[in-house]
């Protein structure tokens, strides 16, 4: 494993609006679930070779002597850039250390993975959460396993993600689904968004939290529009995303509206949160004073 240098692990964040968190740790960087969509590979984040993954060097004494600095418990979250359970955290053990260190030190934490080897941290995060806010978020764009295959080749399957959730939702952890992001012309019809949110509320999700389409922009374009030409040859669907949006950063699903409509539906009848505000209320609601720290 290749070894990047660091200075800190902890970034504060500008806003505390993305789940409650002010702070942001990556202990990688890169990633090699190979997923056609993924927005950390534009040019702006400057990773270079973003398909192989790198240790950030001495990352967890840096994260000990940044959480020892800080005046209050820090709410941070991982998974921002690079996913945090890929497959060498299985031997390298760094994000489990790292959550380790964050419960010693009384923080919080909001997880990101398509992984369902966050389990084997299950009982350090409910650790965590007896004293400080936790939200672990399984990304899942599809229920579908074949299709999540070509879109995300590398990353263990939706299915698997799903039974994860299941897992950790026995254990008491606050986790749900990021619903993020649903690809025009291939995961945008009301029966697979229907079937993500039936598969996570049979998997005890608290919360879903979507985005009705997807990002494009310089240096992850052409990955993803190469990469749906090769798993979908002869669909057009090159043509189809550049008639659409040209050169577009933000590109909702042209069916956003109705799709928003038919899984806020669903949603409120399973009793499942889906907008951001109520996520961070149900997250952080137990945790008296320190709530208002999470908004400063």
């Amino acid at each position: 494993m290749e070894t990047i240098p660091a200075k800190h692990l902890l970034h504060r964040n500008r806003s505390t609006e993305w789940f409650g968190t002010d702070h942001t740790m990556n202990i990688y960087r890169g990633c090699c679930h190979g997923c056609l969509y993924c927005d950390s590979r534009s040019d702006c984040y400057h990773v270079e070779g973003f398909d192989q993954v790198r240790a950030k060097a001495d990352a967890l004494r840096i994260l000990r002597d940044d959480l020892a600095r800080k005046v209050r418990p820090a709410f941070i979250a991982m998974g921002s850039m690079s996913d945090p359970y890929n497959p060498f955290e299985g031997e390298l053990k760094l994000t489990r250390h790292a959550l380790e260190l964050i419960d010693a030190y009384d923080c919080g934490v909001a997880i990101a993975t398509k992984s369902d080897l966050i389990l084997r941290d299950a009982e350090v995060l409910a650790a965590i959460q007896r004293h400080s806010p936790v939200i672990c978020k399984l990304t899942v764009t599809t229920a579908d396993d074949g299709l999540a295959a070509k879109i995300e080749p590398h990353a263990p399957p939706p299915s698997a993600r799903l039974a994860a959730l299941g897992e950790l939702s026995r254990a008491g952890v606050f986790a749900g689904v990021l619903l993020m992001p649903v690809l025009p012309f291939l995961e945008d019809g009301d029966e697979g968004v229907l079937a993500v949110v039936e598969g996570a509320a049979q998997a005890g999700a608290r919360f879903i939290y979507p985005a009705f389409g997807v990002t494009m922009r310089q240096g992850q374009r052409e990955y993803f529009l190469d990469g749906l030409e090769r798993a979908f040859p002869g669909q057009g669907l090159r043509e189809r995303y550049l008639r659409q949006y040209g050169d577009r950063y933000q590109c909702a699903s042209p069916r956003a509206k109705q799709l928003w409509a038919v899984f806020t539906a669903a949603c409120r009848e399973r009793g499942i949160l889906y907008d951001m505000k109520s996520i961070i209320r149900g997250a952080t609601l137990n945790y008296g004073d320190r709530q208002l720290t999470f908004f400063d």
